[in-house]
């Protein structure tokens, strides 16, 4: 097997020994972990550019990834079971997704040993294995990242790669330097910084036209806060700025291209490992039966890319993963496995890794094209079990939708034998921002909304459906049927329907106008994805669609949490920039609203709000709180919220109860 050697740096106990029901303390295993994949064996022949990376004597490519492994002292206590966490840049998602841990704040400075919380030890109670395995080669330098360690391609004459890359760069101030990257990551550099045919397209929306700026307004490298210039082949710069909140798209040769495949054979072949060991490299887990992965927003997205290339079989022919929840992904997919591909690309303007959105099969009436994200698994006939997972944010980016419609929106698209498609009602991309506040980052500023952001916590419907997952792949239980919006029931519907019901709510700031996905002609080639035509070719729309919604402008269709059935609140998966850190006409990417109703009808009244206040709603607190309780029970009943989840339910309701009637916040919800 691939693994050669795992390398531990060092072992902690977690949390100070803290026992987790029968299963006991907890501790960490960080160390990193090397791997030599065979370049000519089936199981890797879809990883692009896998034939230009450099060998061994031995014929194998080499590579390595930092590793975390969460598991119990006794080892004889964990259940057999182990998720994979996928991590989002480098940072654990699971223990603060699933766990509700508090947010890791990791800056430059912060080392490999930073405490960790196993927040509600939900995973730790079930005797779960917890292992984060590095995949990124571009993740920024901070050592507490979780990353991977691997190769360049090389030509056969033994020289770099180059080629044309395409990135788009946006910030929220007024800045003379962009970095040709996404949030630190590792750029592609310029291999001619003279380049006369690289150029930058300037838009105001995703989807609106495109202005050029003129080649002589900008050049590659850095100006210095003393106005001088620094040659710098990862910057572009420009005397006259770059504003913020506008889209910078640009076109350059770079020099470079990392073997970004490799890590789908990394992540495949460390799961095979904790479950079966490998050459003499024993399993630090050993008794392991079942393996799930977790992966989020863009580990979601890799995950998506990994069933579409079907991954999961390792050199030995063996099923690695036994199930996936790929979250908050949308319909897309990603530069996961593209020459000079961009790992932290995330816009589905830029990306031309969409359709096939749906796992089963779909016809692109505009292209004629015929296909199916899970068509390499159901061929084969895979076991593989799969939750795809969207909250109200990726409906409203217009692509969370094609997961379960035709391209076009017309026709509804079930999900399959082995698959379930799952929307979270009135939810945004992450798991709920509490103190309320119009910025998720605390005053950092970058992400500083028009209304107070969504505040509703989906983490235990992601409980549920891990011990959903758990059931149907182990034992055969079908989990419950998906939930979403269909257009065959009218719950499913265009952006421009909801107008009506937001333009009446005081100060809504409902969009004006959704960017809507297009199709894009890239005309990629063959083997390595990478797009020839560079910018490409714009063509029809996408047609994504979002939940109708009811009075109050709730949603009706997905899975509903008491915050929508029992509402105190109107929550959605959109909201405007703020017009301080530009672009204000756009969406804020992956956030969402809350806002609450009034507390009296005076104050309704007063203010012209439509929707009832909280007096004419409910007679008193507890009449809320039983209602509150009464919708969970429900949830429960349906198998989408587990019986262990309702005080907590009840208890954020009472919290969110004194927000809105009392102007009360407390530190948690």
């Amino acid at each position: 097997m691939p693994v050669t050697g795992f390398d531990i740096e060092f072992q902690r106990l977690l949390e100070d020994g803290r026992s987790w029901s029968d299963v006991g303390a907890y501790e960490e295993l960080r160390g990193t972990l090397r791997f030599a994949v065979d370049p000519e064996h089936d199981s890797n022949a879809r990883i692009t550019d896998v034939g230009l990376a450099p060998r061994n004597a031995d014929g194998l490519v080499e590579f390595s990834s930092d590793v975390s492994i969460i598991l119990p002292v006794d080892r004889a206590r964990a259940s057999g079971r182990m998720l994979l966490d996928i991590v989002n840049r480098g940072n654990r998602l699971v223990l603060r997704n699933i766990n509700e841990a508090p947010r890791m704040a990791i800056d430059e400075h912060t080392p490999v040993d930073v405490p960790i919380s196993l927040g509600n030890g939900f995973l730790m109670e079930q005797g779960y294995v917890v292992v984060a395995c590095g995949w990124q080669v571009d993740a920024p330098p901070v050592p507490a990242l979780i990353k991977m360690q691997g190769p360049d391609a090389v030509t056969p004459e033994g020289g770099p790669v180059i080629d044309r890359v395409y990135c788009q760069l946006q910030s929220p101030v007024d800045t003379l330097n962009l970095q040709l990257s996404d949030r630190k990551h590792k750029p592609y550099p310029a291999h001619d910084m003279d380049e006369a045919d690289a150029l930058i397209e300037v838009r105001d929306t995703p989807d609106g036209p495109a202005r050029r700026l003129p080649r002589d307004s900008w050049r590659f490298g850095r100006i210095e806060d003393d106005g001088s210039y620094v040659a710098d082949p990862e910057y572009i710069c420009s005397e006259e700025g770059f504003k913020k909140g506008l889209l910078h798209q640009i076109v350059y040769t770079g020099v470079g291209a990392r073997v970004l495949g490799l890590s789908f054979a990394g992540l495949r072949d460390c799961v095979s490992w904790i479950k079966h060991g490998s050459n003499g490299v024993e399993s630090p887990a050993p008794g392991t039966r079942r393996a799930y992965a977790y992966g989020h927003s863009q580990t979601g997205r890799y995950l998506r890319t990994y069933v579409y290339n079907d991954f999961n079989l390792d050199e030995e022919g063996r099923e690695s993963l036994d199930g996936l929840i790929s979250n908050v992904a949308g319909g897309m997919r990603g530069e996961f496995n593209q020459r000079f591909g961009q790992n932290s690309k995330d816009r589905n303007n830029m990306l031309h890794q969409l359709f096939p959105f749906a796992p089963t099969v779909s016809t692109d009436v505009e292209t004629e094209e015929t296909n199916s994200l899970q068509r390499r698994l159901d061929e084969r006939g895979s076991s593989l079990k799969i939750f795809y997972t969207n909250t109200s944010a990726e409906y409203h980016r217009l692509d969370a939708s094609l997961v379960h419609t035709d391209p076009n929106g017309r026709s509804d698209v079930e999900s399959g034998a082995n698959a379930r498609v799952y929307h979270f009602a009135g939810t945004e991309h992450g798991i709920g921002i509490w103190p309320p506040s119009d910025d998720a980052n605390s005053g950092e500023g970058d992400n500083r909304s028009m209304n107070i952001r969504n505040v509703v916590d989906y983490a235990p419907l992601l409980r549920a459906c891990l011990l959903n997952l758990d059931l149907w792949a182990d034992k055969g239980v079908e989990p419950p049927p998906s939930s979403h919006g269909r257009v065959a029931d009218g719950t499913a519907v265009t952006t421009e329907s909801l107008k009506a019901v937001f333009n009446r709510i005081p100060d809504s700031h409902y969009p004006a106008h959704h960017p809507v996905p297009r199709r894009r002609e890239y005309t990629p080639e063959p083997g390595n994805e990478h797009p020839t035509q560079l910018p490409p070719a714009i063509g029809a729309e996408f047609g994504g669609l979002v939940s109708a919604v009811d009075a109050d402008g709730n949603e009706v269709a997905g899975i509903r949490l008491p915050d929508v059935s029992v509402p105190l609140a109107t929550h959605t998966g959109w909201t405007l920039r703020h017009p301080d850190i530009g672009g204000d006409e756009q969406p804020l990417m992956f956030a969402g609203a809350t806002m609450p109703f009034a507390a009296t009808k005076a104050g309704r009244d007063a203010s012209g709000d439509p929707r009832l206040s909280v007096e004419e709603r409910y007679a008193s607190k507890d009449e809320y709180l039983t209602q509150v309780r009464e919708a969970a029970e429900a949830l429960v009943r349906d198998r989408c919220l587990l019986d262990q989840d309702i005080d907590q339910t009840v208890d954020q309701a009472a919290t969110m109860w004194d927000w809105v009637v009392d102007g009360s916040i407390a530190d948690e919800k």
